[in-house]
Formats: C-alpha cells, structure tokens, sequence
C-alpha cells in the first residue's frame, strides 16, 4: 500500500444473497443462476449466491438448493459462499459444495434477539461446530457482526462491543469478519472510530467492510475504509439488498459505485463496469422497482476514468 489508498482491492458481490433477500416479489431460479453468471463474466471472483436458512423467515431465497444445483462448481479462480444460520444450514450447504460459508452475529443485543432470537454469546455458541466441521472440510468461512455503527433499536453501537465480537469469532475460526454498517447510519467519522478501535486488536488484512448507502454515505466511507488499511469490501449489484429483520436498512452500496469509485482512484479491482451493469439487466423484468444505484442509473459515461 503507497500513499493513503491500497494498489489493489477484493470485492465480494453480495447482490444474489443479500441484494435479493429482501425482494419481496420472487425472482425466478433461472433469473437468479443468470445474475450470477454475469457477475463472473464481469470479472467477480467471489459471490455469495445465496443462504441456506428457513424458506419462512427468508422466502426469496427458499430455491438455494435449485440455485446451487443450476450453477454447478464454482469456475477456476471463482469462490461461491452462502449464508449459513446453524448445523442443519452447513450440511446443505456443504451438499451444495460451496467453498466458503458465512456464519452471522451482532454488536446489539436486541438485534441479535430480534434476528435470531438468541443471545450474542450464545449465537457464537452455535456456530462453534459449524466453523469447526467447514474449517475440516477445507470449506473457508466468513463471520458477519451487523450493526456494527448503529442499531435501529439501541441507537449508536460503541467500537468496542464490535472489537469485543470480532475478536470472538476469530478465535471460533473464522477467517475474515465482515463488518456492517447494517442501516446505513455510519459517516466517515463512524467508521475512523470503529476501526480505530478493532485494528488494535486484529489485522487489516482480517477485515471486510460492509456498508449501506442509506444515508448516501457509502463511497465516502468506503474510502475511510481505505485509508484504514482496509481492502476487502463488500458489494451489491444494482445496489439491491437490506435487511428483512432490520428497519430501514436499504440500500447496499451498489458495486457499480464502488467500481467507480476505484477506477477514479486508479485502484485494481478486475471488474468490468459494463459487463457488472449487464450482469443485473437479466433481474430488472421481475423487481418491479428501478435499480438503486447511482452510477446504475447514470447514463454511461462516453469515456473511461480507468487508470
């Protein structure tokens, strides 16, 4: 890394699963293998294609079996993770053959109770195994702490509570934490505090940002983020996505944006911005929305910023 910006970053799209959840109108099996097709002819390494939780609490994502079984293995160099909730979701995501899974806690306790009904402490509990038995299958595994800037029940979370469950999960196993600044709430000032706090306890290079545009603050704090030392990032196609169990989280950062974004700053990423915008055109027949995407809605520009 030279100067205040890294040479290169990894982006994980997370639009089939997390962009999709919250659609309420159901998107077709055939849609969704095609979405994630077009994110890797874009150039996306690493997609997280759906969850593997109960079809009642998360009915768009009831065909992850259908989805994994459309795609087939993950191509050369490309990584498919899904969404894990406990035991029962590990095994089918292991049937599926993914190569990564995501297991998920929070830094608010009533945001815990709410989403999982369960404790904190006593959802790292319940992933004690199902870290331990990916790790053995040579299966990566990734650990979410959503509202790691604020609540939408407790109001601002403090650093430190976050600090506190990142560290948990990586003693559990995890291999990289993935932050969220789940509704959207955070400024740049926000997450300059939150990582202050948890870079004295982990390595950058541990971490993945995830942050919302809710507020229209995603870019800037993804370049927070950067200056940080941060090069993973999360993203979501179109800037689909929220969550169904938090209030007014909409609005993922839209990975066009963040295309954008790096290819101003001359940053690496292997994303292809016309080919990403193609990748989402195949879901704009069944959303029954716009796309919410700042540089998704722009006209191209009849020039490139790529350095």
């Amino acid at each position: 890394m030279e100067g205040p910006y890294p040479r290169r970053v990894h982006v994980t799209d997370v639009g089939p699963r997390d962009g999709l959840q919250n659609e309420p109108q159901p998107v077709p099996t055939e849609a969704k293998v095609a979405f994630v097709r077009g994110l890797v002819a874009a150039g996306l390494t690493d997609i997280e294609v759906t969850s593997f939780v109960r079809p009642d609490r998360v009915p768009q994502l009831a065909d992850a079996r259908d989805v994994m079984a459309a795609l087939g293995p993950a191509p050369e160099g490309v990584t498919w993770s899904a969404l894990v909730p406990n035991e029962r979701g590990w095994e089918a995501a292991q049937a599926c053959g993914v190569g990564k899974i995501g297991v998920f806690t929070a830094a608010s306790e009533t945001f815990s109770q709410r989403n999982v009904n369960a404790s904190i402490s006593e959802t790292i509990e319940r992933f004690r195994h199902v870290v331990k038995a990916a790790l053995a299958a040579q299966v990566h595994v990734r650990g979410y702490v959503s509202c790691a800037v604020a609540c939408p029940f407790e109001g601002p979370i403090e650093p430190a509570a976050v600090s506190r469950v990142t560290q948990q999960l990586l003693e559990l196993g995890c291999e990289e934490i993935s932050l969220g600044d789940t509704i959207g709430a955070g400024t740049p000032a926000d997450i300059a505090a939150l990582l202050d706090d948890v870079l004295a306890h982990v390595d950058a290079d541990q971490l993945v940002l995830h942050v919302h545009d809710t507020r229209g603050m995603a870019v800037a704090n993804v370049v927070e983020g950067m200056r940080h030392g941060i090069t993973s990032f999360d993203a979501s196609a179109a800037g689909l996505g929220g969550c169904p169990f938090a209030p007014g989280a909409s609005g993922n950062l839209a990975t066009e944006d963040l295309v954008f974004l790096l290819d101003g700053l001359g940053i690496q990423h292997g994303i292809d911005l016309e080919r990403l915008r193609a990748a989402s055109d195949v879901l704009a027949p069944h959303l029954g929305h716009p796309f919410v995407g700042r540089v998704r809605q722009a006209p191209p520009l009849p020039w490139s910023h790529r350095s």
